[in-house]
């Protein structure tokens, strides 16, 4: 299978040797991040720095004209990726015979919800998500759309992986978090993220639903959990706490939301972008859930996308319900960690990628090759440099399922 790791273009700008090392690692491809949100980053080998922090969301890229006069637009990022950073990473990656693809990451931005707090999020208690943008409102999709298509077509680029192309919640990874002593199980990760800004609630009563008596239910619901009841059903038990057919509308309501975004993010991006661009989605294919994966609805996502990429870490199980609405042509990318200190596992990459490849997978994405340790890459080369020929991980692949 084709393998891409991801990268940040600090992890190359400065390091004369850094190309060359990513492509020894027997990868085909890179995945480039060129518009990104906040971090702070490790980089074990960089000639200069240890640490980057990435201050906040920004293009790594001078952006375009088309924000000018515009309320909402992207940052150009600052002393952590100067100019036209990613141009410059992009350039020695590929002149080291790598394929690069942007990774564009979109509905996850703490700068824009503090400086724009209406456009966030709102939860039922009115405690606004400034990380989390609300994909619902139109000034934010509109938004949303032209940081795809500006972001994901960079010169000389392949393709793009477009990442949190959905709803953003409660579960997040936000400046030093403390969000953990209350389990809420899906069902109450679900219900701290439905969004109570004007123009859901707006939204809410179109679908017959008041808004007020919404966010009193949402409420009520969520105080057993509070209270350390047990979360035992995901999607059965947001409809038990909240009720069949308010659950079902505000679902409803959301996947709406995503699924056009994600039409309309996926269109702009082919129209800026040259014949044989590749458009993938990072995905769930739990379409109600949350994150930097999005829900997705499977058929209808690979229905206008050449494919997604699928966390793969803790299992291979989201790959089936791609599979299933999978041709010859589309995409499943199986999403590994491989890094030790953030939970991966590099050592077991050749078995997981084998299993992947069992489920569906046609290609495999390593998180991170500028995060990881000189043993974490070590294993990641021994495992791909294992990997089987293209004849025999064809045998492999599951077969195409007959149309119904």
């Amino acid at each position: 299978m084709k393998a891409s790791a991801f990268l940040y273009p600090w992890d190359v700008n400065g390091d004369p040797g850094a190309a060359a090392r990513i492509a020894g690692l027997g990868v085909e491809q890179v995945t480039l991040a060129a518009a990104y949100h906040s971090t702070r980053a490790l980089t074990p080998r960089h000639p200069r720095h240890r640490i980057v922090t990435a201050e906040y969301a920004a293009v790594l890229y001078p952006p375009g004209e088309r924000w000018a006069g515009r309320g909402l637009r992207p940052y150009p990022a600052g002393r952590w990726a100067p100019g036209d950073a990613y141009g410059e990473a992009a350039a020695a990656l590929t002149a080291a015979g790598l394929e690069v693809h942007t990774w564009v990451v979109l509905a996850h931005n703490s700068r824009l919800g503090a400086e724009h707090p209406d456009t966030s999020v709102v939860n039922a208690y009115g405690d606004h998500y400034p990380w989390a943008p609300c994909i619902a409102q139109p000034a934010t999709r509109a938004y949303l759309v032209d940081l795809a298509a500006e972001a994901a077509v960079r010169p000389g680029a392949h393709g793009t992986e477009l990442e949190s192309l959905g709803w953003y919640g409660l579960q997040h990874l936000h400046a030093h978090d403390k969000t953990a002593g209350v389990a809420l199980g899906e069902a109450g990760q679900y219900l701290m993220s439905l969004c109570f800004c004007p123009y859901c609630r707006a939204g809410y009563g179109e679908l017959d639903l008041d808004p007020d008596e919404l966010a009193a239910s949402v409420r009520a619901a969520l105080e057993p959990l509070w209270r350390g009841a047990a979360d035992d059903g995901g999607w059965r038990t947001v409809a038990k706490l909240l009720g069949e057919e308010a659950a079902a509308r505000t679902r409803a309501w959301r996947e709406e939301a995503a699924g056009t975004l994600q039409e309309e993010s996926v269109t702009a991006v082919r129209a800026a972008a040259p014949a044989g661009f590749q458009v993938l989605l990072h995905a769930d294919p739990v379409p109600y859930h949350c994150g930097a994966n999005a829900g997705a609805d499977p058929a209808r996502v690979l229905s206008v996308t050449d494919g997604v990429v699928v966390p793969c870490t803790g299992g291979t199980a989201l790959l089936a319900p791609f599979a299933e609405h999978a041709s010859d042509r589309t995409v499943l990318a199986a999403n590994f960690t491989v890094v030790s200190g953030m939970a991966g596992s590099p050592a077991t990459l050749a078995t997981d990628a084998a299993r992947a490849r069992a489920e569906g997978a046609t290609e495999l994405r390593l998180y991170h090759a500028g995060l990881a340790s000189d043993p974490d890459l070590t294993a990641v080369r021994e495992a791909l440099t294992t990997r089987p020929t293209p004849a025999t991980a064809r045998r492999c692949r599951r077969p195409t399922p007959p149309s119904p």
